[in-house]
């Protein structure tokens, strides 16, 4: 088992990944002559460098991305002689600097606010390579070095308070609506503290119900859209200002409502405000009868029959710049895995169960981990699947496990959320500290029995045909992906992508498909529990065992 530490340099390995990817960037940048023409290949770079710190503020690469996207600012300075790329450079050192007070990057960081780099230089300036002692571009060799010889202290630094770091700055305003359910999210640049309040409707100043949040310590971003019209059955908008010198406001105009819950997320910052109408599911819609003989069509029978199960949101984890977890393979990591397995998941309950299937992402492209759950809720989805492979830094780790939203209730199940909610252990006990507030509408119970369902049919199917499959059974831990669901909701750990037997598994076309088949099982089987009459008289699916055929 491992310890809290034990999971810090887990995140690290897989920081050190998203660092590398950084890192290629910037080599192809620095060889590239006509590539460094143009600014947005420099943004870029930076960008990358930039989701090293996000990735985990708290782990040992955090100081040295942060680093590194300051190096490059200060470059593309040198170039553009843009006064907002030289006071873009120092922010970031200013960061490295309160944020990480013992790690070496500290010193590197104030040795380049003080050297004459941030002058103005001739654009044909040309970046060296050459990585001595004191160059700002050091190579990655040297970085890595550094690293290692300070992880330590930046395992065990802790995160400063934002309202003595400088005010947050807030980036930008989100939402995603159906007519009972609207989320609205706020992103910030670093943690900070906020109040709500909602505010009763007053006809005499011509003002609706509003609710507010203020967030301390916090300017509003040179680039926000202070202002978006929502205009569904609950909102009319939502717009932010600034409301003093250090603290923005956001208000969301309320038409009606039934019930609302605030909540923050992390790395990065950002508060999901939820808002729920009076009926928030849809009424089941009639079944309509063919013209020649007034018969039921197959499709809207089996569909009426499962028990509302007409709709089902497939969310394939990760995805985009976030490549999730590397395999054991070179070049296999977790989002292209997700992606063709929730794709075959996809077509298989189309055909066996006649459900609608929505897919959160259908190709290479990063979502939010609240922007998913927001699909499955304004697509009034009746079940919602998240497919992960899990990872381990013990390679002989392996197994199937799968998930529903709960408190934790060991370690393991902690740090696999802590791994695929990209944040911190730390951050996930905080999370659990408000977890029983936000569970209130969630499906809790169904969700367990779904879980079981897929759990027992994918350890059966699959003994079928592979030795050494493992049930790590069914666990509960706080998903990032799964709050706010109003559905039963899982997430399936399909397999250890970490492990060489279960990775070569992984990508080996058979296994997906009868893993799909086995979890396509687990539903009908779900479905047969809750009502034991679906099935029976439309579409037929053999049944060869518990689960279903």
């Amino acid at each position: 088992m491992l310890s809290i530490t034990g999971q810090q340099v887990s995140f690290a390995a897989t920081s050190k990944d998203t660092y590398h990817q950084a890192e290629a960037c910037y080599k192809k940048l620095r060889h590239s002559p006509k590539k460094q023409k143009y600014r947005e290949n420099w943004l870029l770079c930076i960008e990358k460098f930039k989701a090293v710190y996000r990735h985990n503020p708290s782990g040992s690469w955090a100081p040295a991305g942060l680093y590194m996207a300051g190096v490059l600012y200060e470059e593309l300075y040198g170039r553009s002689f843009k006064t907002s790329d030289k006071e873009n450079a120092f922010k970031v050192y200013d960061l490295l600097i309160k944020r990480y007070p013992k790690s070496k990057y500290r010193q590197k960081a104030e040795n380049a606010k003080r050297r004459k780099a941030l002058k103005k230089t001739p654009k044909t300036t040309s970046p060296k390579v050459i990585p001595e002692k004191n160059d700002a571009r050091a190579s990655v060799d040297s970085i890595e070095t550094e690293i290692k010889a300070s992880s330590t202290q930046d395992l065990n630094t802790k995160e400063s308070d934002p309202g003595k770091a400088g005010n947050v700055e807030i980036v930008g305003l989100r939402y995603w609506s159906n007519p009972n359910y609207t989320r609205v999210v706020i992103d910030a640049d670093n943690e900070l503290s906020y109040a709500h309040r909602l505010l009763k409707k007053d006809t005499s100043i011509n003002k609706p119900q509003r609710l507010y949040v203020d967030l301390n310590n916090s300017r509003l971003g040179k680039d926000i859209k202070k202002h978006i019209l929502i205009d569904d059955n609950l909102l009319m908008d939502t717009r932010a200002g600034q409301f003093s010198s250090n603290q923005v406001r956001v208000v969301v105009d309320i038409k009606s409502f039934k019930t609302y819950k605030i909540f923050s997320l992390k790395n990065p910052f950002r508060i999901v405000i939820d808002v729920w109408g009076k009926d928030p599911r849809p009424t089941p819609s009639v079944v309509i009868t063919d013209k020649k003989g007034d018969k039921i069509p197959a499709g809207a029978l089996a569909k009426q029959l499962s028990l509302g199960v007409r709709r089902i949101v497939i969310d394939p984890g990760h995805g985009g710049r976030d490549y999730g977890a590397p395999g054991y393979l070179k070049g296999v990591y977790e989002k292209n895995i997700s992606l063709k397995v929730a794709r075959r998941l996809a077509n298989k309950i189309r055909k066996k169960l006649n459900c609608e299937v929505i897919m959160t992402r259908n190709s290479d492209r990063n979502l939010s981990l609240e922007e998913r759950t927001a699909i499955a809720n304004t697509k009034n989805a009746d079940l919602f699947i998240s497919i992960h492979t899990n990872a381990s830094r013990d390679r002989r780790a392996y197994g199937i496990e799968t998930f529903f939203l709960n408190l934790a209730t060991d370690n393991d199940a902690i740090l696999v959320a802590a791994r695929e909610n990209a944040t911190s252990t730390k951050n996930i006990s905080d999370l659990q500290s408000i977890l029983s507030d936000l569970m209130q509408n969630a499906k809790i119970n169904e969700s367990s029995r779904l879980a079981g369902h897929v759990q027992g049919s994918l350890k059966d199917h699959l003994r079928k045909y592979y030795s050494r499959i493992k049930s790590k059974g069914v666990k509960q831990a706080p998903f990032y992906v799964l709050l706010g669901a109003q559905m039963p909701a899982i997430l399936i750990e399909t397999s250890f992508i970490s492990n060489s037997r279960e990775c070569k598994r992984l990508v080996n076309q058979k296994y997906q498909d009868r893993m799909c088949d086995a979890i396509v099982r687990g539903i009908q089987a779900y479905i047969r529990e809750t009502n034991p009459t679906a099935f029976m008289e439309v579409n037929p699916i053999k049944d060869s065992g518990k689960y279903g055929g």
